[in-house]
């Protein structure tokens, strides 16, 4: 039995003695730290009680939890670095794939391709169709010029197009190639009102014959490839002429003459023009087409504006429709335009041997279309000679073109 005698007194307070027990903690590393700390907060000292009380392991608990999260976080190591590694990943192989580009690239040069071709039928059929009824290449001609003129500038003012800086040295060197660029639409507008036009673009096939002539009065060297490659052409051009249906002197010089007049221009153009390589290919074809409404419309008016109006009337006549008419007219101008600005965006995606390689099988493309169309009677000499002439095209823009790479590729590497 337990007794105590408490008396009290006024001089001394009442005290109570609690003892100390000895706590030996040895932290274990698979404790977790929030039950340390939830047995840390159930044993903290009562704030009441007196400030003799102490609690002597809190201290050596507090160092077990140091040791106890720094031993976890070793065993939980942070999640920055997974992230970064899979950042980097993502960034090595963007998209899921390494085809993204080439993919949209093809997918970009065949709706190129394609719309050169699909402008280039369009143009040749409704060009032939105003012929028939309304013969005045003149005037088609030179509105032709002024849809494209009118078009590009739309494109410079709505800024779809970047338009180059104009100098009064640009103009001058412009001067040239747009005259010829003039003499061979002129031309081959002609010819294409005075014969089929297969036959035409038969003989415009030939135009590398004048090319390499031409050049090689001017300085320029070929090897034996290019001159062996125009025989074809000139065999097949003669032979595809003498069987031809639709066979007129006119057609035939008209279409010569084009092929001088576009071959000049692009000599020309290399020459003159060779200072001038800020601008695009298509900001070039755009002043040239305007300098060549102003060449072209004056000497139109001269030439067959007397005749204008009652061939007008009599145009309307035979078609019926005056909005038919206008139609026609109309999707000449703007597909003449169209294909045109198509071949030059081919040329900047593509090397100069695919380029050429596409534009002798537009050729071949618009020839059979044409054919197709107006049923134009063909005969099996004629059929012969057109493949040997297009055949000798092909050889010619591979020869030619190859040796436009390799002297690029000289260029680069000196």
């Amino acid at each position: 039995m337990l007794s105590s005698n408490v008396v009290p007194s006024s001089s001394s307070p009442l005290t109570f003695t609690k003892p100390k027990p000895n706590f030996f903690l040895n932290a274990s590393p698979h404790l977790k730290p929030n039950l340390l700390t939830r047995f840390q907060t159930q044993h903290r000292p009562n704030p009441l009680q007196s400030s003799k009380l102490s609690f002597a392991p809190t201290s050596q608990i507090q160092h077990a939890i140091s040791k106890v999260r720094s031993f976890n976080g070793f065993l939980q190591p942070s999640s920055k670095p997974s992230l970064q590694i899979v950042k980097a990943a993502s960034e090595t192989n963007p998209g899921g794939g390494e085809n993204v580009a080439p993919k949209s690239k093809n997918l970009k040069l065949a709706l190129v391709f394609g719309l050169w071709y699909f402008q280039n039928i369009v143009f040749n059929i409704y060009n032939k169709k105003v012929l028939n009824i309304f013969p005045f290449p003149w005037l088609l001609a030179s509105f032709q010029l002024l849809v494209g003129s009118i078009w590009m500038l739309v494109l410079w003012s709505s800024k779809l197009q970047p338009c180059p800086k104009i100098s009064k040295p640009f103009i001058v060197a412009l001067l040239g190639p747009a005259l010829f660029h003039t003499i061979g639409h002129i031309s081959a507008c002609v010819s294409f009102s005075k014969v089929a036009v297969s036959f035409t673009h038969v003989i415009k096939s030939a135009e590398p014959v004048f090319s390499v002539i031409f050049s090689s009065v001017l300085g320029d060297k070929y090897p034996i490839q290019v001159w062996l490659s125009i025989l074809p052409i000139v065999l097949g051009c003669s032979l595809a002429a003498v069987t031809e249906v639709s066979f007129n002197v006119q057609g035939l010089w008209g279409a010569l003459i084009s092929n001088v007049g576009f071959v000049l221009r692009n000599i020309y153009s290399k020459k003159s023009l060779q200072n001038f390589k800020e601008v695009d290919g298509l900001n070039l074809y755009g002043w040239i087409t305007i300098l060549s409404f102003l060449y072209l419309f004056p000497v139109a008016v001269f030439v067959e504006g007397s005749q204008w109006i009652p061939g007008y009337y009599k145009a309307i006549e035979a078609i019926g429709k005056p909005s038919t008419f206008y139609f026609w007219v109309l999707l000449s101008g703007v597909f003449y335009h169209l294909y045109n600005q198509s071949s030059y965006q081919a040329l900047d995606e593509i090397s100069p041997l695919s380029f050429s390689v596409g534009n002798t099988m537009k050729r071949v493309v618009v020839i059979v279309s044409t054919v197709l169309v107006f049923r134009n009677p063909v005969r099996p000499l004629n059929g012969l000679g057109s493949a040997i002439a297009i055949l000798g095209t092909f050889l010619y823009s591979q020869a030619t073109s190859k040796k436009k790479e390799k002297k690029i590729e000289e260029e680069k590497s000196s």
